[in-house]
């Protein structure tokens, strides 16, 4: 159920709406806008009379919600959730911002030499995996809390924010020191104590889209982090898997524009793991500009054909500045930008 206040009711009569709903059997979420504040009420009480809740002081009106993301959904902050972060970077803004950097962290010499590329390119945030989820037990599975050691002084050196996976609580404390953002897998996007465990943490959240995953379910995943009460999630698109095998995965694009109609919260499009092709990234990357994605997430390698992970999906750095200056033309088109 959502509750919204008019913009003029004062803080003393939130918070009679906020007890009134508690006692009620409902748990409160609050989302307070430039002008209007939004109660969010999330329960299982079926038997009750809006109109008790509109006479209260300072409602402007109450609706019931069908859909089973309550805080996730449109309804719960009409304006959009705008995701701020260090540097002065907003995810779900006007502007696209762009994380890129190698699949996963396999040396300094590799990191600092791709880091550098992205950021004289004009990306503003680092990707890198220091735990890395693989298929097989026998391939890298990343170099840990060293790579999280390397991936904050390259971010640092060269101006960038850092973003890197997450795949079980207990790295969660680990990787605060170091990250701007956690990722949470394809894999586990369904890791429901994972989830829980994030909805504690106040760091901002990118969930990625399973791999047989409907957008539903990518939106009740994300439920249970706001049910934490970090609101602070960007979900993504990273592609799924259908009947078609000449690409790793098939990228969603109408993913983008669906998720905005759902939900408030920012949509980022991932073409290296959407497509798993180097030579298809670029034209999905564009596509995701001109479909309305707010962010952006590429990998990028010094020396792909040598990579340790994921060299085939990874663009060469000045395929990645070729890139940028396209997604420059690009976005002023739908009303964007990208510095």
């Amino acid at each position: 159920m959502i509750v919204a206040m008019q913009d003029v009711a004062d803080e003393k009569q939130i918070q009679q709406v906020i007890d009134h709903l508690v006692k009620m059997g409902f748990e409160v979420h609050r989302s307070t806008g430039a002008r209007q504040t939004v109660l969010g009420a999330v329960g299982a009480v079926i038997d009750f009379d809006i109109r008790n809740l509109e006479l209260l002081p300072g409602v402007q009106e109450v609706h019931r919600i069908s859909s089973p993301y309550k805080l996730a959904g449109k309804g719960f902050r009409p304006e959009g959730t705008i995701v701020k972060l260090a540097n002065e970077v907003s995810i779900g803004g006007n502007e696209v911002v762009v994380m890129a950097g190698p699949c996963s962290v396999e040396s300094r010499e590799q990191l600092f030499a791709t880091a550098e590329a992205v950021s004289k390119a004009g990306a503003k945030v680092l990707r890198g995996g220091a735990f890395k989820p693989r298929s097989s037990p026998y391939s890298f599975q990343g170099h840990g809390e060293d790579a999280l050691k390397l991936l904050r002084e390259a971010g640092d050196k060269f101006k960038l924010l850092v973003i890197s996976e997450v795949m079980e609580i207990s790295q969660i404390p680990m990787m605060l020191p170091y990250v701007d953002i956690l990722q949470v897998g394809a894999r586990n996007m369904q890791n429901f104590n994972l989830l829980r465990e994030l909805g504690k943490v106040r760091k901002p959240v990118l969930l990625k889209r399973g791999i047989a995953a409907t957008l539903e379910e990518l939106l009740l995943s994300a439920e249970y982090i706001m049910a934490g009460g970090n609101y602070d999630v960007i979900l993504c698109e990273r592609g799924i898997r259908t009947f078609e095998t000449y690409t790793r995965n098939t990228m969603d694009i109408s993913a983008i524009p669906i998720i905005h109609k759902l939900s408030h919260l920012p949509m980022t499009a991932d073409p290296s793991h959407g497509t798993g092709r180097r030579d298809k990234v670029s034209p999905m990357a564009r596509a995701a500009v001109a479909a309305g994605a707010d962010a952006l997430l590429i990998e990028v390698h010094c020396d792909p054909d040598k990579a340790w992970s994921d060299g085939a999906q990874s663009l060469y750095p000045e395929q990645f500045t070729k890139l940028m200056a396209e997604l420059r033309m690009i976005a002023p088109a739908v009303g964007r930008s990208i510095e």
